[in-house]
C-alpha cells in the first residue's frame, strides 16, 4: 500500500501535477477549540479554526478567557446576512485594548454558520468584533477572515433580534451575549 502511494505521488510529480494539501478543521470534540456562546435563547457552540486563522483564533481565545464578550450586544444584525457583535461600546466603532490583527484570508467560503472577523476599510484592522453568517455571502470570500463555524445552535443564531434594514442593521434593544467561554474552561 505504501509503495503504491509513493509511486502515485511520484507519477503526479513527474507529470507536473499540482498537489495541494487542504487545511483540516479541528475535531468537534477538541475542547481547546470549542467556544460556548450563551444567549437568552440558548447556547451556540463554535468550533474555532486555527488551521485557517491562527492569530485570529488566538485573539478570540484570549478575549474569551478574559470574559471580554460577556454582556456585549449584537449591535448590527441584517436578516439573511449576518449578526455582528464584539464591540464593548455597542456602536460598531469599539474594540479591545489589544492591537489590531493582520488579515488571514483563506479560501473558506462565507456561508451559513461561518464566523468572520469584522474590520474597517483596512484589511489589517480586525480587533474584537466578529459576525455570524445567516446565509451565504460570496462577496466576503477572501476579503474577510474566517476563524470559526457554528457546530451546534444554528436555531439559536436564527433567534437573534434583527436590526433596522433602513439603518444598516442597527438593532434597538439588542440581544446580548450573556457569556462566552472556552469549552475547556467549563466543568
Amino acid at each position: 500500500m505504501l509503495r503504491r502511494t509513493v509511486l502515485t505521488l511520484l507519477a503526479l510529480l513527474a507529470f507536473g501535477a499540482a498537489y495541494e494539501v487542504q487545511a483540516q478543521p479541528a475535531a468537534k470534540s477538541d475542547k481547546a477549540n470549542l467556544v460556548y456562546l450563551e444567549t437568552k435563547d440558548g447556547r451556540i457552540t463554535i468550533l474555532l479554526r486555527p488551521d485557517l486563522a491562527p492569530k485570529h483564533v488566538a485573539r478570540i481565545k484570549e478575549l474569551t478567557k478574559r470574559k471580554f464578550y460577556d454582556n456585549i450586544v449584537f449591535h448590527r444584525v441584517i436578516d439573511g446576512f449576518m449578526a455582528q457583535t464584539g464591540d464593548p461600546t455597542g456602536t460598531g466603532m469599539g474594540g479591545s485594548d489589544l492591537p489590531n490583527l493582520p488579515a488571514e484570508f483563506s479560501a473558506e467560503p462565507f456561508k451559513r454558520g461561518i464566523l468572520g472577523m469584522a474590520r474597517a476599510q483596512d484589511p489589517n484592522s480586525a480587533n474584537s468584533q466578529f459576525f455570524i453568517m445567516f446565509g451565504e455571502a460570496p462577496s466576503l470570500n477572501r476579503q474577510y477572515t474566517v476563524f470559526g463555524e457554528v457546530v451546534d445552535g444554528l436555531a439559536v443564531v436564527d433567534k437573534i433580534k434583527r436590526g433596522d434594514p433602513t439603518n444598516n442593521g442597527k438593532v434597538y434593544q439588542p440581544d446580548r451575549i450573556l457569556s462566552m467561554r472556552m469549552a475547556s474552561d467549563v466543568q
